[in-house]
């Protein structure tokens, strides 16, 4: 593993407990950053936490990314306790329930596009003025192939997934001027707990889209993040990076 200079940095990962979010605050601990991990799952937050404890500066904040008070109330708070934010991944989000469009309960709809779109607007709401104000900040946003490509059955993860990559750009040229790069990611599924929210068979079928002939490891996604946060990341921007295991067409 080649070592990223994060040092002295000072990063937020929201859905940071587990599966993706932990991959990348363990890389980033390792690569110097003092990380506060924001997840709304209390315990598995708190198991986090303290297994991470003896790796870095780690702390830990239940929120839910659909509350922009929340949100707004977490920053100030991470600010306080870190001085500022260097680095925000805006990670956080669900599958939802596989089925057609016309059957999708309402309800989950809401909740997809609340946590996997609208939580990203609330985050980087919350932390952009603060990058603005001392010049410097990297965000990357959690995006997934599927908002390239859609999956069937899967409407609203691929409606968000589409939104965080439009929004990545949009904000990306609205930051240009400073030095703040806007990134996103989409990568294929990886072997975590969110594809317990869906059917054996709609695994089965996203594994078989994709060339390489397994799911990404999150530790792959860690890698590409930590660069994408670094300082060495100073002219890219806007951006969408590809982990789909040669799945994406463009």
């Amino acid at each position: 593993m080649n070592r990223i200079d994060l040092d002295g940095r000072h990063a937020v990962v929201t859905g940071g407990a587990q599966g993706i979010g932990r991959a990348i605050v363990e890389r980033f601990l390792e690569s110097g950053a003092s990380v506060s991990l924001w997840d709304r799952d209390r315990a598995v937050l708190e198991a986090t936490t303290g297994a991470l404890a003896d790796r870095g500066w780690v702390a830990a904040q239940v929120v839910d990314v659909t509350d922009l008070a929340a949100v707004e109330e977490a920053t100030a708070r991470t600010v306080g306790a870190l001085g500022d934010i260097d680095i925000l991944i805006a990670n956080a989000g669900i599958a939802g329930p596989t089925a057609p469009l016309w059957e999708y309960p309402v309800e989950a709809w809401r909740a997809v596009i609340d946590i996997d779109l609208t939580g990203v607007f609330h985050c980087c709401r919350a932390v952009v003025p603060g990058m603005i104000e001392r010049n410097y900040g990297r965000i990357v946003c959690t995006a997934s192939v599927a908002g390239k490509e859609g999956n069937p059955n899967a409407s609203a993860y691929g409606a968000a997934k589409a939104g965080v990559i439009a929004l990545t750009k949009s904000l990306g040229k609205e930051l240009a001027q400073y030095d703040i790069a806007v990134n996103c990611i989409t990568p294929a599924a990886a072997e975590t707990r969110i594809l317990e929210q869906v059917t054996e068979e709609f695994v089965a079928f996203m594994r078989s889209k994709i060339p390489r002939g397994r799911f990404v490891e999150v530790e792959e996604i860690a890698a590409m993040v930590a660069w994408l946060a670094s300082a060495e990341n100073s002219f890219t921007t806007g951006a969408v990076f590809d982990l789909s295991g040669g799945r994406a067409t463009y």
